[in-house]
């Protein structure tokens, strides 16, 4: 598709779309990948909650991938791996808690045998192929974040993953101003940059900062208080930890997803100070006033502790005048299931804080002031922008050409875009796709059985049997089920016409088998749409006897 001598790059997920990161470099005819993430599913996608990258374009490609080089430990940059790294091959380049993350993943599908996860120090080099790569640590909500520093034979790249700027992170090492000037003397070709917060014109803040409002909420509080945060985020963990020390307060952590992320960091020289912690039924018999309780499900997720807690389902149980605080931005398309665990627990006469109403939380993405640092400090000859929407993407290179940059390119999946030689351009385009998990099986996104649940959820199903002599005559009485046809109190009404229709359909003598099995389903179906106008899915059992 190209020459060998560009600098080619290719996204396969998160660009026009937040989540599902994956991004392709070409050199001298190889390919890195750069992350490997999922989406979560929504309304679109019945009974299924992960949405993973389709990779075909890089799959018909395998003898030239190199390798998979890893940004930071979030699910939509290293969600899919368990499910799609087998698959590819490869290596798998990460750092200490990243990989911890990885490995556990990796081991829950029982692959971790089978792949190449290699550890990688952060702020060291390695090669994969012809790239030359160095993790350069960034501050993000989760420890160990870094942007690469790709050196390739047709120029450097800086790609910055998820980041943001932060002079006292809590926890990992800040992304320093000389540091980040002295990469952009060496000489930024094109810097590949995140666009979620270009909207913002303020900057994100540190996250040292939002230990005085979990203070101050948490330390007024008079009853139980329960703080939902991302899981991800050992940063506030580790502020929860001093905060519940310095209230006096005891330290209840409920969720997987915490305990998995408490283990890697400690492993990993983090949290090490972290307070014991009690467990729910030993938190439930402490004075209400003595106990803070942290737990996964701040944007809704209807199978974490924070909806089962809410639901009456869980050992925590919250009453009227305890506290719930979301110290967590509410991610856009989670309003309505946010909304309505807040409902449930607002009927209860829990209190409830939020971002909005106190300086609980900060974000882990750039607003426009850190951007235009970073411009200022790498002084690129092109700006990628990525992980964002189409107005995201199409704001940061406005921004950016405001800002002194020279060039923008804005690319979308499956753009093959050559970085290098000359000015950017778009040269072709990829396939891409989506495929759901669908329970342990992986499908098209868009294939048979998605869409056959759709019909499904929207129209209903109803089921027909009946049974035909050897002579054709019509032996016995039609028997007809329903599954989500809109009939309520007159469903056996209804059923009883349309078992009348269906043997009408099916009497007559030495006429093609098939042929009264679709009349029979044509003629039920015409029953249902004249009762709900609704075309219900037919399902039609024939039998010979």
């Amino acid at each position: 598709m190209s020459k060998n001598d560009e600098l080619l790059f290719c996204a396969l997920g998160g660009s026009g779309e937040i989540g599902m990161n994956v991004n392709l470099y070409g050199a001298q005819g190889r390919w890195v990948m750069v992350d490997c993430g999922v989406t979560f599913a929504d309304h679109q996608y019945p009974g299924i909650d992960l949405v993973l990258p389709d990779l075909a374009f890089i799959e018909e490609r395998l003898d030239t991938l190199d390798g998979i080089v890893i940004t930071h430990g979030h699910e939509d940059h290293i969600g899919a791996l368990p499910y799609l790294a087998d698959d590819l091959g490869v290596p798998i380049y990460a750092t200490p808690f990243t990989a911890g993350l990885i490995r556990h993943k990796l081991e829950e599908e029982r692959i971790a045998d089978r792949i190449d996860l290699r550890v990688i120090e952060p702020g060291k080099s390695f090669r994969v192929g012809p790239f030359g790569f160095e993790f350069v640590p960034m501050s993000h909500s989760i420890p160990e974040a870094n942007a690469l520093l790709i050196d390739t034979p047709q120029g450097r790249v800086f790609h910055t993953g998820d980041w943001k700027l932060d002079p006292d992170p809590v926890i990992g090492k800040p992304a320093r101003a000389e540091e980040l000037k002295a990469i952009g003397d060496r000489g930024i070709d094109v810097l590949v940059c995140d666009s979620t917060n270009v909207f913002n014109d303020t900057a994100s803040g540190s996250e040292s900062d939002v230990r005085g409002g979990l203070m101050e909420t948490i330390g007024k509080a008079k009853g139980r208080v329960l703080v939902t945060t991302f899981a991800s985020n050992a940063a506030r963990l580790h502020t929860l930890g001093e905060v519940a020390r310095e209230t006096g307060r005891t330290l209840c952590v409920t969720g997987r997803s915490l305990d998995r992320i408490i283990k890697v960091a400690r492993s990993c020289g983090y949290l090490r100070d972290f307070p014991d912690t009690v467990s729910p039924e030993e938190a439930m018999r402490l004075p209400r006033d003595k106990v803070l309780i942290v737990a996964t499900g701040g944007q809704g997720e209807p199978r974490a502790a924070l909806a089962r807690v809410a639901e009456g389902q869980h050992p925590i149980k919250l009453d009227a005048g305890d506290t719930v605080v979301f110290s967590s931005k509410q991610i856009p398309g989670n309003e309505v299931a946010i909304g309505r665990i807040q409902n449930i627990l607002a009927g209860r006469g829990v209190a409830m804080v939020t971002e909005k109403q106190a300086h609980v939380h900060v974000s882990g993405h750039p607003g426009r002031p850190e951007l235009e640092q970073l411009y200022g400090w790498l002084r690129p000859r092109v700006l990628v922008p990525v992980h964002g929407e189409m107005r995201h993407l199409m704001e940061q290179a406005r921004f950016g050409l405001a800002r002194g940059i020279p060039r923008t390119l804005v690319q979308t999946d499956g753009d093959l875009v050559r970085l290098a030689p000359g000015d950017p351009a778009k040269i072709g385009h990829a396939p891409v796709g989506r495929l759901v998990l669908d329970g342990d099986v992986i499908l098209p996104a868009d294939g048979g059985t998605i869409n056959e649940r759709r019909r499904l959820g929207v129209n209903g199903q109803i089921s027909v049997a009946f049974a035909l002599a050897q002579d054709g005559r019509l032996a016995g009485t039609p028997q007809v089920r329903l599954q989500g046809i809109p009939v309520e109190e007159e469903r056996d009404a209804f059923i009883a016409e349309a078992e009348d229709a269906a043997a009408e359909a099916a009497r007559g003598r030495n006429r093609d088998r098939n042929r009264v099995r679709e009349d029979v389903r044509l003629a039920v179906r015409r029953c249902a749409t004249r009762w709900t106008g609704k075309k219900p899915v037919v399902d039609v059992l024939m039998i010979e006897v």
